[in-house]
C-alpha cells in the first residue's frame, strides 16, 4: 500500500519540477523554448587577482597579484595534531626568503620575493582530523592551494 501512495506522490513532484521552469523561457512568438546552461565566459583580462602581502587558509583557491621586488608571506594557523605541511612550489617568477616570524607548532609560515614575470601556485596540506596516539582518526586531507601572478614592476 505504501507504494501506491508514494508513487503518484513522486510522479506528481517531478511533474510540478518539469512545469515550474526548468531553463524554459517563453519567446516573443509564444512559443516555449529551452534555453542552454550558461556557460562562464571568458574573461578579457587574464589575471583577475588581487595584490595582498599576507595570505593565509582563507585564501585558498585564489589568485593573487606581485609586481617584481615584492614579497609575499604565507601564513597557515595549525596545531600540534593537525600540522600544516611546509608550503610548496610550481612555476617560476618567486624566491623563498626569510620568513622572519617564529611559528608555533603545527604552522607553516613561508615568504616568498617576487624576482620575476611568472605564475606560482603555492600549495600545502594539513590532516582533516586531529591525529592521537590510541584514538579514532580519520584519513582525510584538508588542500590549500593559491595562484600568485608575478608582473614586471
Amino acid at each position: 500500500m505504501r507504494r501506491s501512495i508514494l508513487a503518484p506522490s513522486l510522479a506528481v513532484a517531478t511533474l510540478a519540477l518539469a512545469l515550474t521552469g526548468c531553463g524554459g523561457t517563453k519567446s516573443d512568438t509564444g512559443s516555449d523554448s529551452v534555453s542552454p546552461s550558461s556557460s562562464p565566459t571568458p574573461s578579457k583580462s587574464r589575471s583577475a587577482c588581487t595584490a595582498k602581502e599576507t595570505l593565509a587558509a582563507a585564501d585558498d583557491n585564489g589568485t593573487f597579484c606581485l609586481t617584481t621586488g615584492s614579497t609575499v608571506r604565507i601564513l597557515l594557523d595549525g596545531t600540534a595534531s593537525r600540522p600544516w605541511a611546509q608550503v610548496k612550489t610550481a612555476g617560476t617568477g618567486l624566491e623563498a626568503t626569510n620568513s622572519g616570524i617564529l611559528i608555533r607548532p603545527g604552522d607553516a609560515s613561508n615568504a616568498f620575493k617576487a624576482v620575476s614575470a611568472g605564475t606560482v601556485k603555492l600549495t600545502s596540506s594539513r590532516p582533516l582530523c586531529a591525529t592521537a596516539p590510541h584514538k579514532i582518526s580519520c584519513k582525510g586531507i584538508q588542500e590549500w592551494s593559491v595562484t600568485v601572478v608575478v608582473t614586471k614592476s
